[in-house]
């Protein structure tokens, strides 16, 4: 600003002080040529009456230097001259003023030379006798007047510079100041100069739209920090050089990190080589898909290329726990082999004992042997076809009619049915505690058989079965031990999964389906109950299942 009012002060003085000296030089020049010019027209006409009347020894008599006087013949040779040899002069008849004497009475001429940036003037009259008398004067130019000149202009000029760098500075503080100290927080509550007012409306309105614009963009960024916080899957946005722009809670688990690394490279927290690829392939292609497993979990990466007006903006990154979907489609899989093969088993027992009875392959004492084979592995085919059923009911789940059940009684129904699979394998069967329980009598039979069931199934000989119950304020719990061979720690975790055996060879001699257990999760579950399992090897298995007392 200083330096803009003292470079506007300085060009002002500055073209003002060489147009001043301009004129003051031209009206200057003009007025002495003027005199100078009628003295020298003053001069001529009284040399010319003394050289009439006295001749040639009158201009021997002048000795000034200032004035200049030829005297020349009507056939243009020089008489006389005062400041130089007449003998060597050359003739003056082409003269332009002798000419214009010698025809008009009197004569003026002009001349100029550029080396001495000098002008002579000449002027001369016609005598008596028709010589001339010619009288000359040079006179310095406006260029040599103006050069002469620059001495005093240069230290006009210096003493202009330093009166503009004192009023520029001046003027400027005073300029300034109001500037300096104007409210932008409150434009109109400035008292400065009218010219800004219609900048401070503007300004004024600016605020007004800034605030708003803040405002809608700090409830849009609350908004988005409210549900990426609290979202399940991973989010990492990311700019086109990959640098970490925002990252949500459930991220930083995943990768390890924590809200530090917003700012770095994501590479830092991620040195994976197949995400790595993912990136290149959706700054390339515009999104990429990998799968990895992280911390014992699979995850799906989808990674997008975020772009606006052609642009590439950077990558947002999901990830999505995927594990109960990948557990999902292995145990449909399984599920799907281990039916198939359940199935074909018994029906392949079945035909193979069919086709040799067709074709009268059996003796006739053979034939119950056959027919009863036939018939177990059909009753065993029905009882896989029931329990997968059930299975599917308990999948599909629905409301059930639930009714106040006396455990104990129920659990000496069950004993009594299980009494000579037990009494075959010498297994104690005792129960303790009672308890009224609000549940569906159908599922509760099945989870209770089911365990007991097995509890003897897999006991050892002389060995017991114990179900204990007791009841709470808020809770049933039921728990069925047994001292049988034990379940190994590397196979509790999937006991419960559908057709998973821990000892084929023995569930197979047992006649189990394998989807016991695996109802009794989904039965507990339906009811609004929690199951648990507690065993050691060649020690016995203990189930805890826990039901609320709340109908």
């Amino acid at each position: 600003m200083i330096r803009k009012i003292f470079c506007s002060i300085f060009t002002a003085v500055t073209l003002i002080l060489l147009t001043t000296v301009f004129v003051i030089a031209g009206c200057v020049y003009g007025y002495f040529s003027d005199i100078q010019e009628q003295e020298m027209s003053d001069e001529l006409e009284l040399a010319a009456l003394a050289v009439q009347e006295i001749g040639a020894p009158y201009l021997e008599q002048l000795t000034g230097d200032r004035y200049r006087l030829t005297w020349v013949s009507p056939d243009g040779s020089v008489r006389y001259d005062t400041q130089a040899d007449a003998q060597t002069m050359e003739n003056h008849l082409e003269r332009e003023e002798i000419k214009e004497a010698l025809q008009m009475e009197r004569g003026t001429s002009f001349r100029y030379s550029a080396t001495l940036t000098e002008k002579t003037r000449y002027e001369a009259i016609k005598l008596s006798d028709g010589s001339v008398l010619r009288i000359s004067v040079s006179r310095i130019t406006m260029i040599r007047l103006l050069i002469g000149m620059i001495q005093p202009i240069a230290v006009i000029l210096i003493l202009a510079l330093i009166l503009s760098a004192f009023l520029a500075h001046h003027m400027a503080g005073k300029v300034v100041e109001p500037l300096n100290h104007l409210n932008l927080e409150a434009p109109l509550e400035n008292d400065t100069y009218e010219e800004l007012s219609p900048l401070l409306h503007r300004i004024h309105a600016q605020h007004r739209q800034i605030a708003e614009q803040v405002k809608n963009l700090r409830q849009k960024t609350d908004e988005f920090t409210q549900i990426t916080e609290h979202m399940q899957e991973g989010l990492v946005l990311l700019n086109k050089t990959g640098t970490i722009l925002s990252i949500n809670p459930a991220a930083c688990r995943l990768f390890g990190t924590d809200f530090q690394c917003v700012g770095a490279d994501f590479l830092c927290i991620e040195r994976k080589p197949d995400l790595k690829k993912a990136l290149e392939d959706a700054m390339e292609t515009g999104h990429s898909e990998v799968h990895a497993a992280r911390g014992g979990r699979d995850y799906q990466f989808d990674l997008s290329r975020i772009e606006s007006d052609g642009a590439v903006l950077g990558i947002v990154l999901l990830a999505f726990d995927i594990t109960e979907q990948v557990d999902a489609e292995r145990k449909r899989r399984e599920f799907t082999a281990n039916v198939s093969h359940e199935l074909k088993t018994p029906l392949q027992s079945i035909m193979g004992s069919a086709e040799l009875i067709e074709n009268a392959l059996v003796k006739p004492e053979d034939l119950p042997r056959f027919v009863g084979h036939i018939r177990k592995e059909a009753s065993r085919l029905l009882s896989l076809i029931e329990d997968i059923i059930r299975l599917s009911e308990l999948d599909e789940g629905g409301e059930q009619q639930k009714e106040p059940i006396a455990l104990h009684e129920m659990i000496d129904e069950i004993f009594s049915i299980l009494h000579d699979a037990a009494q075959a394998k010498q297994v104690t069967l005792s129960v303790t505690g009672d308890a009224t329980l609000w549940a569906h009598r159908r599922s509760l039979h099945e989870i209770l058989y089911n365990l007991c069931d097995n509890a003897i199934k897999y006991n050892k000989e002389g060995g017991r079965v114990e179900v204990d119950v007791q009841q709470s304020a808020q809770q049933v719990q039921i728990c069925v031990t047994d001292t049988g061979i034990g379940i190994p720690l590397e196979h509790q975790h999937r006991v419960f999964e559908r057709f998973y055996r821990v000892d084929k060879s023995h569930s197979k001699q047992s006649g189990g389906t394998g989807l016991g257990l695996s109802i009794v999760k989904h039965a507990v579950i339906a009811q609004g109950g929690t199951i648990s399992m507690e065993s050691v090897p060649n020690e016995g298995t203990r189930m805890t299942i826990t039901f609320p007392c709340d109908p």
